[in-house]
């Protein structure tokens, strides 16, 4: 796979506290010249992105209950309503982690679910999934992920890049193995280089997420 091939895999991120609109700008700038997948930013810029790439194949995501998952249902439910409304094509929503651990796996579905039923209520809007997998064993990793399904989203993702550690080529394969077709997956923190991304991907990865995507496409 080439780079510029693999420059369609990349959700171009950029999630930091201090990001201002000029730093917002500059990232859809880049976005635009290796036709990145999207621009990946807080919820506060989207209508800049939507405005400033509207007549690019560029598509603009942000974050939900980001980056603990541990607001409230009613919190997450508003603050995807809200973001689709803005504009925002993709939604990358944090699971109640807690919830999960201790085995309140209905909370974890009907969050989900509820997010889901209010994408479909617009336009080709994709709901990824972030199961944080630095957090989980082997066991709740696969019943994360089945709850994904079951509830419909359309990606399971790895990680927020704010927790222990990033994507594991090991638990992208264990999640390849639990989601076959059904659903995506989306490979995030911690990857850097052509050949993270390359592996990430044959692993059984559909998105990268990186704020490092020019290096992974630019490097020699």
């Amino acid at each position: 796979m080439t780079k510029k091939e693999i420059a369609k895999f990349i959700d171009h991120t950029l999630l930091k506290s201090n990001a201002t609109h000029a730093d917002i700008k500059k990232l859809c700038d880049e976005a635009l010249k290796y036709s990145f997948a999207s621009v990946c930013v807080n919820p506060y810029y989207v209508k800049v992105c939507k405005e400033y790439l509207k007549d690019s194949p560029v598509k603009v995501a942000t974050v939900v209950g980001f980056p603990l998952g541990a607001t409230s249902m009613k919190t997450k439910i508003f603050e995807a309503r809200e973001a689709f409304e803005d504009g925002a094509d993709e939604i990358d929503m944090v699971i109640n982690i807690g919830a999960l651990l201790e085995g309140n796996v209905d909370y974890v579905y009907e969050e989900i679910k509820n997010i889901v039923d209010i994408a479909r209520g617009y336009k080709n809007k994709i709901v990824k999934v972030i199961i944080e997998t630095s957090e989980l064993s082997d066991q709740q990793k696969i019943e994360a992920c089945k709850i994904v399904m079951a509830a419909g989203a359309d990606f399971v993702k790895t990680s927020t890049g704010f927790s222990k550690s990033g994507a594991k080529y090991e638990d992208i394969l264990l999640m390849r193995k639990v989601v076959g077709d059904k659903i995506k997956i989306k490979a995030s923190g911690g990857i850097r280089t052509y050949e993270d991304a390359l592996k990430m991907i044959e692993a059984g990865a559909s998105r990268i997420g990186t704020s490092s995507g020019i290096a992974i496409v630019s490097e020699d």
